[in-house]
């Protein structure tokens, strides 16, 4: 046995540089192509950004003082600048903190003082952002615009304010990778923040290119040198669906929308790049099917799959995909602590011979696991559940690219000492494997000591053609604890009332699942991340008096 440790496989590190070292060795002449901030389309190859990469990790080290371990933010969009970010600032073996516009300022000062961020990298668009916030964050040393010399802002109020590409000019193109171990934190992405303050999840080299990898799967995101990706979730947001990974790894093409994410803006690169694959939250492809109904000559000939998460893909939405356009839709689920890929939704092998109805009720799912992620549901003594499709329980995970800890020690409920990491949702898993959200585990309705979908309800409610969103939340009952209220924002100059969409549920939910009545409202809130906020629902209707009519 002693002779084994003889002729094993090389000490080869998972580190993240590696990945653009691939593209640019191999597929050096691929494209990411970006929609710049200061206007035009910018394009370049994967052979361009690697160098491009490597002189700006010499300038951050010479330049700027940087080292290994420290934490350098950014508030970008999704665009060439900022991958060359992610790969030079995380190559030289700093972590590269991705801060969300979408937070209110003093979350945002929370999290950058949390995470002791010392230098920001910022666009054009969210420098008054710092300008205004500046003074509050006391680690920042400094600023780097993300802009050339020509589009600088000459009045910024921004200290110690530096021209991107003047600094990158200051670096070496030979610059050489250094080599440390792959558990080394390369980056790092704050939760939402809907309950308490957000807490920081810290990603590795080796979680992130693990991670990636198992992206690329087939029965994955299926990823390969042939497709032209369009990743409209932002690379603030979840780690970017490891999109800033995969798809240099696989030599895909890279379109990358920068600010402008309206419908119109997302269908132009869609058909002018020939994007085969895209990915986003369901609000972004609500905007794109509401451009594409009123242009009804425009069509989607080059998109062959849309990968929808962040939010459960309505039925409707679905359907409008796969039969009027013929895009094949692939529900996902994931977190930030997941990095956050957790299923997806394709055909698993055996089941070929579903019917169609079968396969549909399937597809609106939200997948299976891929390798390197195992997965239980349990009850609230942690028992195991059965995957039958039926049984509802609290959903946990594991594996190398799951978080172990929140930055600092914060959250340590959420992890138990065996590795399982307590999601927070509810959910069943079917014999296939394919699991279902029905619930934040705070936000379930528990009426008469049973539990109530409201996402299922809600995408049900969606499909009515006067419906543009829904959200179903639970409210006091003097009898059954709590019931649910539907509430509605309806189309535009559009008459519609809450009997008839109470009408439109029957029969598709159990008689006492639904709604005890229907409101109204303009708008529904959202965090920033794009999901419905519940928690300022429940605020809104706090004094909302459901009727006390028998639930069924």
């Amino acid at each position: 046995m002693s002779n084994l440790k003889h002729g094993l496989m090389q000490d080869w590190p998972l580190l993240v540089h590696t990945v653009l070292d691939h593209a640019s060795n191999w597929q050096g002449d691929r494209e990411v192509v970006s929609r710049s901030i200061e206007g035009p389309i910018h394009r370049c190859t994967y052979s361009q950004l690697s160098v491009r990469s490597k002189k700006l990790a010499s300038a951050a080290m010479s330049e700027l003082g940087i080292k290994q371990g420290d934490v350098i933010a950014t508030m970008a969009w999704n665009g060439y600048r900022h991958m060359e970010i992610w790969y030079g600032i995380m190559g030289l073996g700093a972590v590269v903190h991705t801060l969300n516009p979408r937070l209110f300022a003093e979350q945002l000062v929370y999290i950058a003082n949390h995470a002791e961020d010392q230098w920001v990298f910022v666009d054009l668009t969210f420098v008054p952002i710092f300008e205004a916030l500046q003074d509050k964050l006391p680690t920042v040393k400094g600023y780097i615009i993300m802009t050339d010399k020509a589009h600088m802002p000459a009045d910024t109020k921004l200290k110690n304010a530096i021209c991107y590409e003047d600094l990158l000019e200051a670096g070496n193109e030979t610059f050489q990778w250094p080599t440390f171990d792959e558990r080394t934190a390369c980056g790092m992405c704050y939760t939402s923040g809907t309950t308490g303050n957000p807490k920081g999840v810290v990603y590795t080299h080796r979680s992130n290119v693990l991670h990636a990898m198992a992206s690329c799967m087939g029965d994955a995101m299926s990823f390969s040198s042939r497709d032209n990706i369009l990743p409209v979730v932002p690379m603030f947001h979840a780690n970017a669906w490891s999109l800033a990974f995969s798809g240099p790894m696989s030599g895909a093409n890279m379109i990358m929308p920068g600010a402008q994410m309206d419908g119109a803006s997302i269908y132009e690169l869609l058909d002018a790049e020939k994007v085969s694959l895209t990915a986003a939250v369901p609000t972004v492809w609500l905007m794109l099917l509401q451009f594409l109904e009123e242009n009804p000559d425009k069509m989607l000939p080059h998109l062959e799959r849309v990968i929808i998460g962040g939010a459960a893909c309505p039925e409707s939405m679905m359907k409008i995909f796969e039969e009027k356009y013929g895009v094949n839709v692939l529900h996902a689920w994931g977190m930030t602590e997941m990095s956050p890929l957790g299923t997806i939704g394709s055909r698993r092998g055996g089941m070929e011979d579903m019917s169609a109805a079968d396969w549909w009720q399937t597809q609106l799912k939200q997948g299976r696991p891929p390798y390197s992620i195992e997965m239980k549901i349990t009850d609230e003594n942690d028992k195991i559940l059965p995957h039958d499709g039926k049984a509802f329980g609290r959903l946990k995970v594991r594996g190398p690219a799951i978080s172990s800890a929140y930055f600092k020690g914060d959250g340590s409920e959420n992890f138990a000492d065996d590795g399982w990491f307590d999601t927070g949702d509810v959910s069943t898993i079917d014999d296939n494997g394919y699991m279902q959200i029905t619930d934040r585990a705070k936000d379930v309705i528990k009426s008469g000591g049973e539990w109530i979908s409201s996402i299922e309800i809600e995408n049900i409610a969606v499909g009515h053609p006067l419906v543009v969103e829904a959200a179903v939340i639970g409210l006091p009952h003097p009898k059954w604890d709590e019931r649910p209220l539907l509430v509605i924002v309806k189309k535009p100059d559009c008459e519609v009332d809450g009997q008839e969409l109470l009408d439109f549920l029957q029969g598709k939910i159990a008689k006492w699942w639904m709604p005890d009545a229907v409101a109204f409202v303009d708008e529904l809130p959202h965090t920033a991340t794009g999901k419905i906020s519940k928690l300022t629902l429940r605020k809104t209707f706090k004094d909302y008096v459901l009727p006390t009519g028998d639930a069924g």
